[in-house]
């Protein structure tokens, strides 16, 4: 954008001031204009006797500022409005510019078009939980989220779904191999894993089918308390001590009155996390790392996807998952900045 020109008035008491014999640094700091500013000034007017603006050249502004106000305040009611929808209502009212012309307006005041994220649908009630949770945990030392074994399940697709990605290449090869991404219907096969971490590393992985008596991947609630069963307390000496807390969400499986009766009867301490808040559960960035690691494997079949998954579980590294873990201020404090909705995380 051009700079701000100055008005008559200023260049006035600019010319004003030098015929009182006023020093250019002077003049600058008294009318608050740049030193370079006063001296082109005082070039022109003896250049060319004049102090008024030349013209502008190029094509005249198309909008007015009520214009532009009215551009900017469509964008900020509703952040989803199109250049399109902008440019109809704006016809509505005389206004014929191109959606060109609206786009640069709203680059001007900072706006640019983005894919939006997509983030879990949080309720007024689910605000309320993940504000008190956090809250409340704020200010819990280090050592508190040390003590804890995080768990949770994924599904690890034999295909990774990318997104879109950008590749260089010349006019007329877009359909080249080399040049495009390959896609499988129903992602080619996957598998579920239950998994678990702490400050100090990674834990066992377990594949939901291999502990199935019918071979599936579908997890109940007496699956997972087999599994908990076999693998909690070995994986909590190993990773945190004795004194441990499992962390858990409010999955059925979970909340299930059988898995509560197992966890009473076991003594275990179980962290609960607010539904719909997987920003604040620090194992679901250790599952991200894990399957970013898998994307240069290239398994073919699900017994190479099992071994590769296991293999790059044991490549997080402990930094890896104590950063992680010790996020969970910066987490809690992110939350309440945005009251209850989600979060970067």
């Amino acid at each position: 954008m051009r700079s701000k020109k100055l008005s008559m008035q200023v260049k006035e008491a600019i010319f004003k001031l030098r015929k009182q014999k006023k020093r250019i640094r002077e003049t600058a700091t008294k009318l608050r204009v740049a030193k370079s500013t006063v001296w082109y000034i005082l070039r022109k007017k003896a250049s060319t006797g004049e102090l008024s603006n030349t013209k502008s050249p190029g094509c005249p502004r198309k909008t007015t500022v009520v214009d532009d106000r009215r551009i900017i305040s469509m964008v900020k009611r509703n952040p989803f409005t199109t250049a399109n929808q902008v440019n109809n209502t704006l016809q509505g009212v005389g206004v014929l510019i191109s959606k060109s012309t609206i786009k640069r307006r709203l680059h001007e005041s900072k706006y640019r078009g983005c894919t939006a994220r997509c983030k879990p649908l949080i309720s007024l009630k689910n605000r309320m939980a993940r504000l008190d949770f956090a809250k409340e945990h704020l200010k819990k030392p280090a050592q508190f989220w040390k003590n804890i074994l995080w768990t949770d399940e994924t599904k690890i697709n034999l295909y990774q779904n990318d997104g879109k990605k950008k590749v260089w290449r010349r006019r007329g090869t877009a359909h080249y191999p080399k040049h495009t991404t390959s896609s499988v219907k129903h992602s080619g096969g996957s598998v579920m894993a239950w998994a678990c971490m702490a400050a100090s590393g990674t834990g066992t992985l377990v594949f939901i089918d291999d502990v199935t008596q019918d071979r599936s991947s579908r997890m109940n609630s007496e699956v997972f308390r087999d599994i908990l069963s076999a693998h909690i307390q070995l994986n909590s000496v190993k990773l945190i001590g004795r004194r441990f807390m499992i962390q858990m969400d409010n999955d059925p499986k979970h909340t299930a009155k059988a898995t509560q009766d197992f966890i009473k009867a076991k003594k275990l301490n179980i962290l609960a996390l607010p539904s719909q808040s997987p920003d604040i559960n620090p194992i679901e960035h250790a599952f991200h790392l894990l399957k970013t690691k898998l994307w240069t494997k290239r398994p073919t079949n699900k017994q190479q996807l099992k071994a590769a998954t296991v293999k790059a579980c044991k490549c997080i590294k402990k930094d890896e998952t104590q950063h992680l873990v010790m996020s969970m201020s910066s987490r809690f404090q992110a939350v309440i900045a945005s009251k209850g909705f989600s979060t970067k995380y």
